[in-house]
């Protein structure tokens, strides 16, 4: 090969005053100075650190949320109403769908029941209204009966399909 061949199979790179659209330079991170410290004062600064971390508090939750008060309160209650069909409370049968509190301390929970001719259909709303009504703090309780989505036992949780034999 000659040397005007290899001159001719390279492209010569625009400059960047016939670049038109030309990039702005990259950014560039200088070192940040380091400070010299001792072992012990690096091992002290370190202590500091962890006991600040150590004692701060979680912040507390609402009561009307999970980790709040009444919203606790309120899920261990249905856990001790079970369906008289199948020996599993209702929350780990996967009937409960969803459960508000209100600032007010109002409750209102969202479930359905495994088939709309449930023997229980019409009684156990009523009693959950009542249950969930008694409770301390409560001022008031509603219970909303929806068939959307419709329950199947992929809502159970482990316990209750361990209970009832599906795991």
């Amino acid at each position: 090969m000659d040397q005007e061949t290899k001159q001719t199979d390279f492209i010569a790179a625009p400059s960047p005053a016939e670049d038109v659209a030309a990039k702005p330079p990259r950014a560039r991170v200088s070192d940040a100075p380091i400070e010299e410290e001792s072992a012990s004062e690096k091992l002290e600064r370190k202590r500091d650190y962890l006991e600040g971390f150590l004692q701060k508090k979680p912040e507390p939750a609402s009561t009307g949320e999970p980790g709040g008060a009444i919203y606790e309160t309120v899920i261990e209650a249905l856990k001790e109403i079970y369906d008289p069909e199948i020996p599993v409370n209702i929350y780990d049968l996967g009937l409960i769908y969803n459960v508000e509190v209100s600032e007010e301390a109002d409750v209102a929970v969202t479930m359905t029941l495994t088939t709309p001719n449930c023997p229980v259909a019409e009684s156990m709303p009523a009693e959950i209204e009542l249950r969930i009504g008694s409770l301390p703090g409560v001022r008031d309780s509603e219970v909303i009966v929806t068939w959307d989505p419709p329950w199947d036992p992929a809502k159970m949780s482990d316990e209750a399909r361990l209970e009832l034999g599906m795991l």
